[in-house]
């Protein structure tokens, strides 16, 4: 059965969305923007750095339901220029050093809010 997830340590959903939802067995979460918890949105970081605060945002959502980073399957990264990947890539593999998870980077035309990055994970629980 389907279960929504809202935590004050990722900043809150902005939408007609969840944060993440989970079925038990897997997370889903939504995308997640560089944003703080508090809602501050780092458009003007690097993409380094709005890396780093997306996967924070996710690895905060796991954390609640008692997984880490670990256990991610797959992420889908959306950038605004692919040409930013190399950086993007290098602060991500800080993350994901050993057994990294699935992947898709694409570049889209805008990224919500004016960011330069957006990261989504499904993640398995049990």
């Amino acid at each position: 059965m389907k279960r929504t997830i809202s935590i004050s340590d990722a900043p809150a959903a902005v939408g007609a969305y969840s944060q993440a939802t989970t079925n038990g067995d897997l997370v889903l979460t939504a995308g997640q923007l560089p944003l703080t918890p508090d809602g501050e949105l780092l458009d003007d970081a690097s993409v380094g750095d709005q890396t780093k605060r997306c996967l924070e945002n996710v690895e905060a959502i796991l954390v609640s339901e008692g997984g880490s980073l670990d256990d991610v399957l797959k992420t889908t990264v959306f950038l605004d220029d692919i040409d930013d990947f190399e950086e993007f890539n290098e602060v991500y593999s800080e993350f994901f050093d050993e057994e990294p998870p699935a992947r898709s980077a694409v570049e889209v035309g805008n990224v919500p809010k004016g960011a330069a990055i957006e990261i989504e994970a499904i993640a398995a629980t049990e």
